[in-house]
């Protein structure tokens, strides 16, 4: 599932399924992120860089973005440059753009930052869904 917002200039888009919790986008911009309340994303509360900076943040990658006037090009499909972080007790942080080819051979472009699962026991591998936490995973 994927859920959809806009403010007419950007496009955030939100996949609940690969939301790992980390509320880096609730303490970032607490005024734009509800989670208490329907819908959870106040677009109008914040600048469209700002929104944009704040998305950019989120670890899990449930969190994406584009201009509504973008379509995406087989050159911002190639990763420019990437880092990636080992978290203490928890996933990978792949920071960059990346595409993902999955088994059945789909590919996704993943924006920014996608946290990767480490423990094994993610329910959406290849992505992190914070299982790791669940299990006590050590590492």
């Amino acid at each position: 599932m994927k859920k959809e917002y806009t403010n007419g200039e950007v496009i955030i888009t939100w996949q609940p399924d690969k939301c790992i919790h980390s509320a880096i986008c609730v303490t970032g911009l607490s005024e734009v992120f509800k989670p208490r309340e329907a819908p959870w994303i106040k677009m109008e509360a914040a600048t469209t860089s700002q929104l944009i900076e704040q998305v950019k943040k989120c670890p899990s990658g449930a969190l994406g973005f584009r201009m509504n006037s973008e379509k995406i090009s087989d050159a911002e499909m190639r990763p420019v440059s990437m880092v990636v972080e080992v978290i203490t007790n928890g996933p990978y942080i792949v920071k960059g753009d990346i595409e993902i080819t999955h088994s059945d051979g789909s590919k996704e472009l993943k924006q920014s930052s996608t946290a990767l699962c480490r423990c094994g026991a993610s329910n959406t591998k290849p992505f992190c869904d914070g299982t790791h936490r669940k299990i006590d995973f050590a590492g």
